[in-house]
């Protein structure tokens, strides 16, 4: 016969800690998701700074900016995921919009007097 006090866990202790180890890896899988939106929407911001930059050097040698990337107009480049920007002149400076292929969120930056929303300092990107 077996004696009743052998050493081991029971089963319904094996549930338990199973049932606290999956609750505990869904918290960190949805904050993994909410960290990777963040780094999405830096980089969206960090693309639409680098066309102010490249805007700028441009209107010093030319006097005026430009909706050209690439051949004959900016030399500029998106981060990898983000989708090429859309820039519109304005009567004294342009609007940019940029999005990225993993998220919804888009991005928009002004330069001169035409604020385009959610952006309201010029020169400052802000994403809905």
């Amino acid at each position: 016969m077996r004696a009743w006090n052998e050493e081991g866990f029971t089963l319904l202790e094996l549930i338990v800690v199973t049932v606290i180890l999956g609750l505990l890896a869904a918290f960190a899988i949805q904050g993994y998701g909410k960290i990777k939106e963040r780094a999405y929407v830096a980089a969206m911001k960090a693309d639409l700074r680098n066309l102010v930059t490249a805007e700028v050097v441009y209107s010093t040698d030319s006097l005026r900016f430009t909706t050209v990337i690439g051949s004959g107009g900016l030399t500029y480049q998106v981060s990898t995921g983000n989708t090429g920007p859309s820039i519109a002149l304005t009567g004294d400076g342009f609007t940019a919009q940029i999005g990225n292929t993993n998220t919804l969120r888009t991005c928009v930056i002004f330069m001169g007097s035409t604020p385009v929303a959610p952006a309201t300092n010029e020169g400052e990107p802000a994403c809905r």
